[in-house]
């Protein structure tokens, strides 16, 4: 497991900024085995001060399709289109 970031404790993110403040990067021997340890690393990684979408992240990991790793590059859109419509 690997976090990519220039915040660091103490950080003040800007109103204005990118989206993206850090990139967790996870890798295994096997889709399952990555995706297990995915689900670990986002278990247990906090952010304080500004609102993320981990819980995002997380949801969409329990995803059997995603899982499966038969998507596309619209399954997101469909996948909150099929969540918010239940």
């Amino acid at each position: 497991m690997r976090v990519d970031s220039h915040a660091s404790a103490g950080y003040r993110v800007p109103p204005y900024y990118d989206s993206m403040i850090a990139k967790l990067i996870v890798h295994g021997s096997s889709r399952e085995d990555a995706l297990a340890r995915m689900r670990l690393a986002l278990s247990e990684m906090q952010v304080e001060g500004i609102a993320t979408n981990l819980p995002l992240h997380r949801e969409i990991l329990r995803d059997a399709g995603f899982a499966q790793g038969g998507v596309d590059i619209h399954h997101l859109e469909r996948w909150l289109k099929e969540r918010s419509a239940a």
